[in-house]
Parts: structure tokens; C-alpha cells; sequence
């Protein structure tokens, strides 16, 4: 009898235990899917520009206490919008990095608010060895002809000079690509650049007017560097002629002779001498 009853007992704190057990567990599996959500990424690497669809978005599990600012948590909310940046595979989609509603694909939609785009051509010394890159800043250099009116008073008669004109250009493409994540240089023909209208302006009538470069910079340096510009005789060290003064004409003064005025004369004999007296 006290076989049977210990048995009893054994078996009812065995069930007991495997229901603490499974509550435990089903309290944890609860908790743990509680604790997460489901967040948009980047089902693929997406360039700056590209219109997203659902073939470009996938939802991941993301903990709860650390999402994103700006994160999607609905996948239909970005059917359609523009990138603004590029990101990675498996990168969070952000508010932050897409156009504002509406905005149409595309290089226009990821130029910056008041500036514009222009296209300027280059070859492989100029496109800085293909290594201008979109999201690279570059200086423009010109190397043009001076105006006879703005030679030098040494006289020299080389007017040549190069001259950065434009300092720390934002490269959006190079020929029909805008990715910014490669770092391969290319040799293209031709670079696009976002700049200001006034900068815009500047770069026009520097490539009418002579022979552009690019000069690739850091990324983030701010420094501005303004130059005067480098001349042939300021190349080679040369030194200037010294100036010659220029020659005043020398003023005669003539002084009049004035006449005398007539005067009484009368003869004087004195023996055998004779002399004239004048009053």
C-alpha cells in the first residue's frame, strides 16, 4: 500500500514538473517573439536613384528596443519611392536615405536642393585615372590664355596660366553610372557634377575658354585653398625684367637778352689821344 502510494505521488510531481516545464517554455517563446519586429531591408545592393519595388525589400526580424530611426515596418509604404543614398544587402531602408513622395526616378532626384547638374567631358588623365568615382569631390582646374590687359608689369609675353577655379565639386556619375560603392577606378568620357548655378556658370565658361582637370581631393576635407593661379615664369622661377623709369623731357629755359639803351656820346681830345665820353 505504501508502494503504490509513493508511486502515486511520484507520478503526479512528475506531471507537475512537465507542466511547469511547458508553461515555462510557452512564457518564453511569448516573451521572446514579443521582444522583436518586422523591419524593411535591402533585399539587394540598391544605387542611389533606383525606384524601389517589392523585388528590392525584405523583412527581417529586428530587436524591438533598437530599431532604426526612420525604419519601415511596412513593406507596401515603399512601394515606389527613390533612393536618396545607396545601401547593401541586408542594410535597413530608412526615411532618411529615400526622395520625398513623388519624386521621380532617376539622377535628378538625388541632386541636392538648389543646386544643379552638369556634364563635362574628360579622358583618362583628366578623369583623374578613372579614379573619380561617384560621391568623390574633386577641384576643377582651367589652363587657359590670360587677356592681354592682364599680363604682368614685368612685360612677360607668355600669357598662359592654370587656376583652380571650382574646389570641392560632388561627383554624382561617371558616363551612365551612379553607384557609389565600387571603388574599381573606370576610364570613362565624360563626369557628371553637382554644383551651385553660380559654380555652373563658372565651369561653363572655364571649359569655353581653355583646358579643364580634375584634381581628386579627401572626402573630408573642408579646407579652401584660393590660389592666384601659376604662370610660366612663375613655374620656372623666373625673375622679372626690372622696370625702367620712363624718360621726362628736359625743359630749356632761354633768358632774353635785353638791349641796351641808346645813349649821348661825345669825342674828348686830350693832346695827341682821343676818347668818347657817353651819358
Amino acid at each position: 500500500m505504501k508502494n503504490v502510494r509513493a508511486l502515486v505521488m511520484l507520478v503526479i510531481a512528475a506531471v507537475a514538473g512537465l507542466g511547469a516545464v511547458a508553461l515555462a517554455s510557452r512564457w518564453m517563446l511569448e516573451k521572446s517573439s514579443g521582444s522583436t519586429a518586422k523591419v524593411a531591408v535591402a533585399a539587394v545592393d540598391i544605387n542611389l536613384g533606383q525606384r524601389l519595388n517589392p523585388e528590392f525589400i525584405k523583412m527581417v526580424d529586428w530587436p524591438s528596443g533598437s530599431l532604426p530611426p526612420g525604419a519601415f515596418v511596412d513593406a507596401q509604404k515603399l512601394d515606389g519611392r527613390v533612393m536618396k543614398t545607396s545601401v547593401l544587402r541586408g542594410e535597413p531602408i530608412l526615411d532618411g536615405k529615400l526622395t520625398p513622395l513623388g519624386t521621380q526616378g532617376g539622377l535628378s532626384a538625388v541632386i541636392a536642393e538648389g543646386h544643379r547638374a552638369i556634364t563635362v567631358r574628360v579622358n583618362d588623365v583628366i578623369g583623374v585615372a578613372g579614379f573619380a568615382l561617384p560621391g568623390n569631390y574633386v577641384d576643377i582646374i582651367v589652363s587657359t590664355q590670360q587677356d592681354k590687359g592682364n599680363k604682368g608689369s614685368a612685360g612677360n609675353t607668355d600669357d598662359s596660366i592654370s587656376k583652380i577655379v571650382l574646389e570641392k565639386i560632388l561627383v554624382l556619375a561617371v558616363a551612365q553610372e551612379v553607384g557609389r560603392d565600387e571603388t574599381k577606378p573606370k576610364v570613362v568620357n565624360a563626369v557628371t557634377l553637382e554644383v551651385t548655378p553660380e559654380q555652373a556658370e563658372k565651369l561653363d565658361l572655364a571649359r569655353s575658354v581653355g583646358t579643364l582637370s580634375l584634381v581628386l581631393r579627401n572626402q573630408v576635407d573642408t579646407v579652401v585653398a584660393p590660389t592666384i593661379g601659376v604662370t610660366k615664369a612663375t613655374l620656372l622661377g623666373e625673375k622679372a625684367a626690372p622696370e625702367v623709369a620712363p624718360v621726362k623731357p628736359v625743359r630749356t629755359h632761354y633768358v632774353a637778352r635785353r638791349t641796351a639803351a641808346p645813349r649821348d656820346c661825345i669825342g674828348v681830345l686830350s693832346g695827341v689821344l682821343s676818347s668818347e665820353e657817353c651819358f
